[in-house]
């Protein structure tokens, strides 16, 4: 140790390197939008909202639902269905190897989770779509858990709401996946049927397959700010057509006010604004819904 390092007070004597090894990964996250760096915690505390510009970061679909939904009486449906690589997938890496990487580096089985639930104690049956998961896809087991949803949502006569952040269909599963276009969408004509009401929420990415399918049926289609919501990206369709597309073409703005969906919701607001709705559709005693959406804004 030279003479200089003798002199140093303790808290500046210090390797570099044991210096930087003292900060925890992953503290801070830089804001994608006006790139302002964000303390984690403080991000999470506000839904994954900047609090600079109020920009919407992803967000994990456990983390949505549990600030969209009640804590009590929350009931997971069909966590039991798992995929399989019935056509034994050939590519860089194997279906079953990817699906693996998934599951390890989300904790799910598969892009969408289902649960039975309540919003400001207004019963619904919610589905969320798992963007981490291999891009969000929509795969067998993804179709499949869609269409539980909706039948316990009509076995329990309650509304179904299904929020939406897809790449697509799932390559890996080839026709089985364009399949689940149909068979989603068929499920929601049972729904209407009986007169119950589809609520659908478009985060970024809303894209593909989902887009094509069953995420503009709903009786009210609602956006988050600025959320990408298209079927093909910008870039393939310049090239394939030769045009470049208006500005905020596949932004949820551009497509409020051409009618394509009909609500703008921040993702603050959601959970106070979809209880209140759903009151609306489901034509209940506004006195309580809205007493609990007031207690929810003065806790938010």
């Amino acid at each position: 140790m030279s003479w200089i390092e003798k002199l140093l007070p303790p808290r500046i004597n210090r390797n570099g390197a044991e210096a930087r090894q003292s900060i925890p990964a992953g503290l801070w996250i830089k804001c994608p939008a006006c790139e302002a760096v964000l303390y984690r915690a403080d991000l999470e505390a506000n839904l994954h909202d900047c609090p600079k510009c109020a920009h919407h970061l992803r967000i994990r679909a456990r983390d949505r639902l549990d600030a969209l939904l009640d804590t009590g009486g929350r009931h997971e449906i069909g966590q039991e269905v798992l995929p399989v690589d019935t056509l034994k997938f050939k590519g860089s890496k194997s279906y079953p190897a990817r699906l693996q990487a998934a599951m390890e580096a989300t904790g799910e089985t598969d892009a969408m989770i289902v649960i039975s639930g309540a919003i400001l104690s207004v019963p619904v049956v919610v589905a969320c779509f798992e963007f981490d998961f291999m891009g969000g896809s929509m795969g067998s087991v993804v179709g499949e858990r869609f269409v539980r949803g909706v039948r316990a949502a009509i076995d329990q006569h309650v509304p179904f709401i299904c929020i939406t952040a897809s790449g697509g269909a799932r390559m890996q599963e080839g026709l089985m996946s364009l399949m689940q276009m149909a068979k989603t969408t068929a499920m929601l004509a049972r729904l209407a049927e009986k007169k119950l009401p589809f609520v659908s929420v478009l985060t970024d990415p809303t894209s593909g397959g989902i887009s094509a399918s069953f995420c503009f049926l709903g009786d009210i289609v609602i956006a988050e700010p600025k959320a990408l919501i298209a079927f093909t990206g910008a870039r393939v369709i310049k090239s394939t057509l030769g045009v470049t597309l208006p500005e905020g073409y596949q932004r949820p703005e551009f497509l409020l006010e051409r009618g394509a969906i009909d609500m703008i919701i921040d993702r603050r607001d959601m959970r106070a604004e979809l209880a209140s709705l759903l009151a609306l559709l489901l034509k209940l005693p506004t006195d309580a819904v809205a007493e609990n959406t007031s207690e929810s804004r003065r806790e938010d």
